[in-house]
This record gives structure tokens, sequence and C-alpha cells, in this order.
């Protein structure tokens, strides 16, 4: 689930320490100052801190817009797989020191990624990135058995807007399409050979070996959108001497090989690298999803929404203003919050309580909406307890949702202390 937790008074907010969220409260890298509270009055104080940080942050909103460019359909995006792997067991890992202490100190990062819920194993998470949706696929069979004739799918989209694609495969010859395993090359990891009109169509051009990157990077010849795919030994998915370690071999790959691309003008200008993992192991994650960019907040900045692929997906769709959103991507919330403002077109609002009105026996709580997107109220009486949800959830209209908690479901009334927070469910 996506959030943004408050208090039932208004400048009321749960974090987590040196984790910033979404919130207006909490307008400063790593801040350590997370609010909480109840249905209670506020202090005359307590309101002019609050408005000293909404004229703070609109004067530093304003700024980033004055200062930051839009990424857009002639930016250059890089998406690098890897693979099986938890985000705890990536992060502050001696086996990725990389990652750990070159990538993460100057990139943004989320710490509540996952794989879309109960989707497994690799196959259908690499589908769901480029169509939204595993079509039902819950293996890892090769192309000539789950093979799509739809066309609804992201690079299909790209191609009809004129938006140039390329996926750089590890371990492939380029001669012929690579629609059958040859290791270290493994099609599971290659969504776009399960797609008819790619395998029938300009393949050649578009599914190159990853050999061809730093050439392409030099003759300034590389696509807006790239999705770049390890072999099965640098992807952390298999171990294999003389490291004999899957992170540490897949944090070693990205330190010999990501520089050429930080160090592109593809990148430089206006570009963007997100890293990610294509599913949890043991469960749906966190996973990691580091973001590298010009227009990315960086300097280790980090939030605890939750996302999905559906959330990488809406985010490639809108910075390259292609539509219809595609499967999960049409409810997801975005990315945005990884990046500066006004970095991603359109991007997503992050939910937010905006007002509470408490009277005796009631609290209501208000939030923005945005058309289609599906929310949850939850709420419990101390911190300690575990959220609750309340039925049935809210579909957006993109205007102002309210619910009143007149404890018909919560149990009974709200007295001086209850907590709530809006989701994505």
């Amino acid at each position: 689930m996506s959030s943004i937790s408050y208090g039932t008074a208004p400048i009321y907010a749960i974090g987590s320490s040196r984790t910033r969220t979404s919130s207006f409260l909490d307008a400063y890298p790593h801040s350590a100052s997370p609010y909480s509270g109840g249905c209670r009055d506020n202090s005359r104080a307590r309101q002019r801190k609050v408005s000293i940080q909404l004229l703070v942050l609109t004067a530093f909103l304003c700024g980033l817009a004055a200062t930051a460019a839009a990424l857009d359909a002639s930016s250059t995006v890089f998406i690098i797989l890897m693979e099986n792997h938890n985000w705890s067991s990536i992060k502050d890992s001696a086996d990725a020191p990389y990652i750990n202490n070159t990538l993460l100190p100057i990139a943004s990062y989320a710490e509540r990624y996952y794989n879309p819920p109960g989707i497994h194993p690799s196959e259908p998470n690499y589908l769901w990135l480029e169509a939204g949706t595993n079509f039902g696929i819950a293996n890892d069979d090769p192309p000539s058995a789950n093979h799509q004739s739809t066309t609804s799918h992201l690079v299909t989209l790209l191609k009809s807007a004129g938006i140039s694609w390329r996926t750089y495969q590890e371990n492939i010859t380029g001669t012929t399409c690579p629609t059958t395993d040859n290791y270290p090359y493994a099609t599971k990891h290659n969504p776009f050979v399960f797609f008819d009109d790619v395998v029938n169509g300009d393949w050649a051009t578009t599914i190159r070996p990853f050999t061809e990157l730093a050439g392409d990077l030099a003759n300034h010849t590389t696509a807006h959108y790239n999705f770049i795919t390890p072999n099965l030994i640098n992807d952390m998915h298999d171990s294999a001497p003389p490291l004999n370690s899957p992170v540490q071999q897949g944090d070693t790959w990205l330190a010999q090989n990501l520089p050429m691309i930080l160090q592109s003008d593809a990148y430089q200008n206006n570009g963007a690298i997100l890293i990610t993992w294509d599913e949890g192991e043991g469960g749906d994650g966190p996973i990691g999803m580091i973001v590298l960019s010009p227009q990315a907040k960086g300097g280790g900045y980090h939030n605890a929404i939750a996302y999905t692929h559906s959330s990488t997906l809406r985010t490639f769709q809108k910075i390259f203003g292609v539509r219809p959103f595609l499967g999960g991507a049409a409810t997801a919330l975005d990315l945005s919050d990884l990046f500066v403002f006004d970095a991603i077109p359109n991007a997503d609002t992050p939910i937010a309580i905006q007002q509470v009105t408490y009277t005796t026996g009631t609290c209501t709580i208000s939030w923005q909406s945005q058309p289609g997107l599906v929310y949850r109220v939850q709420w419990k009486n101390s911190l300690n307890d575990a959220w609750q949800s309340i039925t049935p959830d809210e579909t957006g209209t993109g205007l102002v949702l309210s619910w009143t908690d007149d404890g018909t479901q919560t149990g009974s009334a709200p007295s001086s202390q209850r907590f709530y927070r809006v989701t994505l469910p």
C-alpha cells in the first residue's frame, strides 16, 4: 500500500525517522522529527509552525519549477533489471559496496517497492513491466508457449508515437531473434520476445546485444527508452565463480557498466536510469527501486511510499506521453516523489489528508483524489496498534473525498485520540 499517514488533527503526521514522505510537514531531506497526534484542538503555535513550513516549501518548490526541465519524449530513459533479492539483502549489504557507497548517496530510492501482489516467478513480472499485466502467466515457460498477440504494450505504444526503443540483452548474438534460452541468456528475462508484433516486426533493430550499448552511447544513437537485462550471472540470479555471490556479482557488474551510462550525454542531458529487481524472495518484497537522474531528488532521498511495477510503467507512460495507461498502470501511483517537482509530466498528487473536522462523536477526514485511483481509509487507536481498514474503498473522481468516523465501523465514536491514514490498496 502507498500511504501518507496523518493523525486526526491536520498538523500531525505519522512518519518514520530519516525517511522523507510526501507530506508538506516534511519538506527537508532526512527529517528525523515526525509528528503524531489525535482528535484534539490545535494550538496557535502549531498552526504558526505549519504556516511557516508551508511558506518555506512554497519558495522551495517555486525555485525548483524555475530550474527543472521535465522528463519527456526527448529524454533518454534506461531501466536495468536485477533478480530475486529483497531490498533488505541489498541495502547495507557488504556484498553490494557499489550500490550502497556510490549509488545510494547520489540517488533517490524507494523503501517500499514491491512486485505486483502474488505475481511470481520472474517472467510474469517482466511482462508486467511491459504491459501492466501478467496475462495469467504464472511460470517461466518459453515464448513458444507464452507468446502474446496483443499490441497493447509499452514499446508498441512508443513505436506508434514515433518514439524509439531498444532492449540490450547480455549474451545474445543479435543475428537471430533470441526466442530460446542460451545460458546465461534467458528468455524469461526478455519480455519483448513474448510479443508477436515485436518478434514478427523490427526485432533486429530493437533487440540488441548488450555489447552494443557502449558504441551507441558514444555515437549518440541510443533510443529514448532502453531496457537492459544482464545475464543470469550478472543480474544476481545465479551464483558463479570466482565471486560465488549473486549479490556481489550484480554489484560488480553495475560498478563496471553503469559509469559509461552516467558519463554519457544521453544520461546527462535530462536522462534517467532506474534500477529495480524483478520480484521478492519468499514474498512480494520490498525489492529495490533506485532512481538516478539530473531530475531526481538524489542525495540519498528515500521515501516509504508503496510502489509496484505498475508504478514504474505508469511513470514511463507519463514521461513519454503515451496512452492509454496499460493494465495496472491505470490505477497505480507514479514514482514522481523520487524526482524533483514537475520532473514527471502530470505527476500524481501524493496522498495527504487535507482537512480534519472533529465534533463530539464524529471525525471527518478529507483528501484530494485523482480520477480512477482507488483509496482505502484505515484507522487505529494507538501507535502500537495494527491498522484496520474501512470498507468499501473509495474511487477517486478528481475532487475532494471525505469519510466520517461515527463509530459504525470503528466500534466506538472517536474520542480524544484516534489515528487515520489514506492508502492505495
